[in-house]
């Protein structure tokens, strides 16, 4: 029987999983999916985390705990430390493994080895080894399993890149038809923040689909092409380091400066660092240069569904009235 590696549905999942599916599944193991976030999972995971981490990780914690229950041999959690030249993926992605490690029992082995490609972009070579060893597989092996997962996340880039979300884009590549969305709205909303905070429909309280129900279309950064978001973020006196950020942040600035969108709604985790800066820079950027209506929304583990529904509606009426006036 093949090794099954379980991979949890949170954190950088939907930047990186058909990249990481294909290549584990190129190297002999089945990958198995935590399910999608319930109350169960956030709870679980609240439970098992330090009070002072970010609802993200809180909730990457139950889905760790989810895969408990689904007898997988291993579980797959890279030490992010940066997948970009002189730039880093938050603190938190590079102790996260340590975390879980030491709050979470009966774990099976956890595949944490690093990817730092602060100094060398593109050179993943001894993470690819490593774990190919893992499952015992030879450095050969586990290279050409690595270079035909590359085509793969490149086909799933440029799906996001059409307009697609990554759930969408994933059900494409598994071969199966997209539920049809809301494409020609009255309105297109950006709505910009962290993949696993905008695409969790659990945390975001279902945000994109209620926005999409009333009639906006829905963009996000990972829309843009990173040619487009750079030249966004190009804008600001100094280099972001942080990869997330700057994507966020030169999405919504390309987003601004295009005039493709009504508005722009920014989601932000209570207690993210990173979080606070970005969508201080955003609408300062939105305020400096223009009218364009903008909200920012926290998340916790405390957020009501209610409070999010009210500021929803009230800021797509404003983005209306103000369309009518111009």
């Amino acid at each position: 029987m093949p090794v099954r590696v379980g991979i949890p549905r949170a954190l950088l999942y939907y930047y990186y999983f058909p990249l990481w599916k294909s290549f584990l599944e190129g190297l002999g193991a089945e990958v198995v999916v935590s399910d999608r976030t319930t109350k169960d999972i956030l709870t679980r995971g609240v439970q098992h985390c330090v009070d002072e981490a970010c609802l993200p990780v809180k909730l990457a914690f139950g889905h760790v705990q989810n895969l408990l229950h689904k007898g997988v041999d291993y579980i797959f959690l890279p030490r992010m430390v940066s997948v970009a030249r002189r730039e880093y993926i938050c603190p938190k992605f590079l102790g996260f493994p340590d975390m879980v490690k030491q709050n979470i029992s009966g774990l099976p082995p956890v595949i944490d080895n690093v990817i730092n490609q602060h100094r060398k972009p593109g050179d993943i070579h001894k993470f690819i080894r490593q774990v190919g060893e893992l499952l015992g597989k030879g450095p050969l092996q586990s290279w050409l399993a690595y270079q035909r997962a590359k085509p793969v996340h490149q086909k799933y880039c440029r799906l996001l890149e059409q307009g697609l979300l990554p759930e969408e884009a994933m059900s494409v590549m598994a071969g199966k038809k997209p539920q049809p969305h809301q494409a020609n709205g009255d309105l297109t909303v950006a709505v910009i923040g962290h993949p696993y905070n905008i695409y969790d429909a659990f945390i975001s309280m279902n945000l994109i689909n209620r926005l999409r129900k009333s009639g906006a279309r829905v963009l996000t950064a990972d829309n843009l092409t990173e040619h487009t978001v750079n030249q966004g973020v190009a804008r600001l006196p100094k280099k972001l380091f942080w990869t997330l950020s700057r994507r966020m942040t030169g999405g919504a600035m390309a987003y601004h400066d295009q005039g493709t969108v009504d508005g722009i709604i920014h989601v932000a985790a209570f207690a993210c660092g990173p979080d606070s800066m970005t969508g201080e820079l955003i609408e300062r950027f939105i305020r400096r240069e223009g009218k364009m209506p903008f909200m920012n929304i926290n998340l916790d583990e405390h957020t009501g569904e209610a409070g999010i529904i009210t500021r929803l509606e009230a800021f797509l009426d404003m983005v209306r009235r103000r369309r009518t006036a111009l």
